[in-house]
């Protein structure tokens, strides 16, 4: 069941298009990401969603309820939906408890007992309550902005880039904490981030935006494994683009022949492998070796990131001179001139 639909949402500032025509649904429950580079128009959807901005043309629906209609649109205080901006925006002049608290009435009936539940919601200690937001960490800040919009026990909750202030550990910590938390609570999430791999761990849904337009929506396997288009793939991680031959779900390319997840087309295409699908195996000499042996090459540089290492491997043979970025297990990574044998496993993409 659709929680959220927005139909063909559109926005201009001036010449600059924002938004070209956006449709995108959300199933009620569910956490979706919305992704892209800076100036897709990411966080200009997400403030219409919000209610911050209107749009110019088209609808944005919750739950049924119209809450834009081109510029006519139902202010953000009666929409229902919670925001957690990117740096938290908690008030420095006001505790722990009065920042929690700030949106319920302050003669509203058990009000403490309801602020005491939003801190244990969180995972943060009630002796935090008293404190002011400069004396708590960054990840507890982010817990405190998320308390603060849950005191309305809002239908929707929007997520604008929250953890990307965060060292690399505790970011992790808080993503996952935080996504459990929302999906204990039942409540519908979207997460606008610049950050591919938060996304595609975060959500249930990914929409990838790029110029204004939802250049693919789907589930976060889907998009990692069968993207669009070669900018898509590239957008979501290190992608192998190669000009292949396909014939009865066999590409023909740089690597050899490769079994693809088209048994249908033939003809030149264009096929995607992700690196760790490269599997390498170094040789100590070129010797004697059969085209089955699989394709050679030499590894040129080498980015050692402890449990992985990242090599750019040169491919060898009839002058080619293909280079591929490969991920390869950090522990027994082949030196930078080494050569080797490249295997490949799975399937390659084939583009539509």
């Amino acid at each position: 069941m659709s929680l959220l639909d927005i139909r063909a949402v559109r926005k201009n500032y001036g010449p600059v298009t924002a938004l070209d025509g956006v449709d995108l649904s959300v199933s009620a429950g569910s956490r979706s990401a919305i992704v892209g580079p800076s100036g897709s128009g990411k966080t200009t959807l997400l403030r219409i969603i919000a209610g911050f901005e209107a749009p110019d043309a088209g609808q944005v629906l919750l739950d049924g309820q119209l809450l834009a209609d081109g510029a006519q649109s139902v202010p953000a205080h009666q929409r229902g939906i919670g925001y957690v901006p990117q740096d938290g925006a908690l008030f420095p002049h006001l505790s722990v408890a009065d920042n929690i608290g700030f949106g319920l009435a302050r003669r509203a009936p058990q009000r403490t007992e309801r602020i005491a539940e939003l801190l244990d919601m969180v995972a943060l200690d009630s002796a935090m309550l008293e404190r002011r937001p400069h004396e708590l960490s960054g990840g507890q800040q982010q817990r405190v902005a998320l308390a603060r919009a849950l005191a309305q026990r809002p239908r929707l909750m929007l997520l604008d880039e929250p953890f990307s202030a965060l060292d690399t550990g505790l970011r992790a910590a808080t993503r996952k904490a935080v996504a459990q938390l929302l999906s204990g609570a039942g409540i519908t999430t979207i997460l606008v981030t610049h950050d591919q791999a938060e996304a595609l761990s975060f959500a249930d849904q990914v929409a990838v935006m790029r110029n204004g337009r939802l250049a693919q929506v789907g589930a976060p396997r889907d998009l990692y494994l069968r993207p669009s288009d070669p900018a898509t793939a590239s957008f979501l991680g290190e992608a192998v683009v190669l000009p292949a031959r396909l014939s009865g779900g066999w590409a023909d390319c740089a690597l050899g022949r490769v079994a693809a997840n088209d048994r249908l087309r033939s003809g030149d295409v264009q096929i995607m492998l992700r690196p760790e699908q490269l599997q390498l195996e170094e040789i100590p000499a070129l010797g004697a070796m059969a085209a089955s042996d699989g394709c050679l090459g030499m590894v040129l540089d080498a980015d050692f990131c402890g449990p992985v290492c990242e090599l750019t491997v040169r491919l060898e043979g009839d002058g080619n001179q293909q280079l591929l970025r490969v991920s390869s297990p950090g522990a027994n990574a082949p030196v930078v001139g080494a050569r080797v044998r490249i295997r490949i496993a799975g399937q390659a993409h084939v583009f539509a």
